[in-house]
């Protein structure tokens, strides 16, 4: 699993001793990100606008995280996607401006929404097409069909289990457990 046995690296251990706080806190929100999937530069994009509360440029942004001009444009197109930097305008500047998203559960929410969901649903789409094709060889023994059955049944409760969450704020996987033990 990425990010499983992340240490810190000799550079972040070397910034330790006399970086900043904040570049250390954009450091780890950055390393979170990476393990959870993601681009560890779009955590330090939005760990950078999020801590300064303030809304910044590209081009400052590419400053003050030594990233490419063509990296922060990409990574500022998927977090303005997800709904995790918004674009502003300032007065008397004709520049795009960046901020963060400053709702932290409004911000799981839309990420959840955007990539869980459709990959549950994907997830769905296979199994169904994998029972499917199991029902249809003759050759399938029955308990392999009800295994992938309880499979469906896992992703189904996912599914739910999600959505229950975006609703709530709450989280319960007590039922998608339940799926497995019967």
């Amino acid at each position: 699993m990425k990010g499983y046995l992340w240490a810190p690296s000799a550079a972040t251990q070397a910034k330790s001793e006399g970086a900043s706080w904040e570049s250390l806190a954009i450091d780890a929100v950055g390393n979170v990100i990476e393990f959870w999937g993601f681009k560890r530069n779009q955590g330090r994009v939005w760990a950078l606008l999020y801590l300064r509360d303030a809304a910044m440029t590209a081009a400052e942004l590419e400053r003050e995280l030594a990233l490419s001009k063509g990296g922060v444009s990409m990574l500022i197109r998927d977090l303005e996607r997800w709904g995790v930097v918004l674009r502003v305008r300032q007065p008397n500047d004709a520049s795009w401006h960046y901020r963060a998203e400053t709702d932290l559960m409004q911000m799981a929410r839309r990420v959840i929404e955007e990539r869980e969901f459709s990959f549950i649903a994907r997830v769905r789409a296979d199994l169904a097409e994998a029972r499917r094709l199991a029902e249809a060889d003759p050759a399938t023994p029955k308990p392999k069909i009800d295994r992938i059955r309880k499979m469906e049944a896992v992703a189904e409760a996912t599914e739910k289990a999600l959505s229950v969450f975006l609703k709530t704020s709450r989280f319960d996987v007590g039922a998608m457990f339940d799926r497995f033990r019967s």
